[in-house]
């Protein structure tokens, strides 16, 4: 079959955990760059779009293919380990210690910023001619972006950190959902569907995801954006990547981990699931 049931996937999750953080550091780093250097191309391109249109649903509609091929190449986002990681770390995977986990977390983090920041130094060098010229709308609404989620957040004070965090939560919930899908199908075809339709629903409702502020906020700064690099990493990086963290893991893994792996002492090898049309 094409598709994993509940207890197949939960299993599947823990050893896709497992087989990350079993990575060399430089597979790691390779697969982090990468996977950061698409999906910022790819909101590149729906900011493009967006701003050419001037319809915000066609640019979030479209930019799911980034994370479809960065998904389907196995390039690793901070997003997905901070789901996986932890559940292979929980059944003592060989080699799964915290410590092993944070190392595959800092070095994602490291990769997928490093790859971000390539897209949007290509990016604001494209959209400026080699910084000989202006910007044009794409590059103001770049910088918009970036003044309007750091120090927009910063200007409401508590209430807007606070929103900061949800939506980083909320982001990460549909984030690593499309993770989990793409884990539950067997076939591309099945995969990319799975991932798209949480794709879409994070970024038309402007959720905060850590990897593509990686390109965001860096391109504002780049193309002359009215806030600094502190203001970046005090008012959404950091608040971003914490959020992103808590909602992977709650939202998504442990709620699958806590029904489906291990179901009143069941082994997932024994477990019975419903039938499909009572899910």
């Amino acid at each position: 079959m094409s598709y994993l049931k509940p207890h197949e996937l939960a299993e599947a999750m823990v050893e896709a955990g497992a087989s990350k953080v079993g990575l060399s550091a430089k597979d790691t780093l390779i697969r982090a760059y990468m996977a950061g250097a698409i999906l910022a191309l790819a909101a590149g391109f729906a900011v493009t779009v967006t701003v050419n249109t001037g319809n915000p649903l066609i640019g979030a509609l479209l930019f799911p293919v980034g994370f479809c091929m960065l998904s389907l190449l196995g390039f690793d986002l901070l997003t997905g380990v901070f789901t996986l990681v932890p559940f292979a770390v929980l059944t003592n995977r060989p080699g799964c210690t915290p410590r092993a986990m944070l190392r595959t977390w800092a070095l994602v983090f490291a990769g997928n910023f490093l790859g971000a920041m390539t897209t949007a130094i290509f990016m604001a060098t494209i959209l400026t001619m080699g910084f000989t010229q202006e910007a044009g709308d794409v590059g103001q609404k770049l910088r918009t972006i970036g003044e309007a989620r750091t120090l927009g957040y910063a200007e409401a004070g508590i209430g807007g950190m606070t929103t900061l965090f949800i939506r980083a939560v909320m982001c990460n919930w549909m984030v690593s959902t499309g993770v989990v899908a793409a884990i539950m199908s067997t076939s591309v075809s099945g995969k990319v569907i799975a991932m798209w339709m949480p794709i879409l629903i994070f970024f038309y409702l402007g959720f905060e995801h850590s990897v593509v502020n990686m390109f965001l906020f860096p391109a504002g700064l780049l193309l002359g954006a009215g806030f600094t690099w502190a203001d970046y990493l005090l008012y959404n990086e950091i608040p971003t990547v914490l959020g992103n963290l808590a909602g992977g893991i709650t939202f998504v893994g442990a709620t699958i981990y806590s029904t489906y792996y291990r179901h009143n002492g069941v082994s997932p090898e024994t477990a019975v699931d419903a039938p499909l049309e009572n899910v």
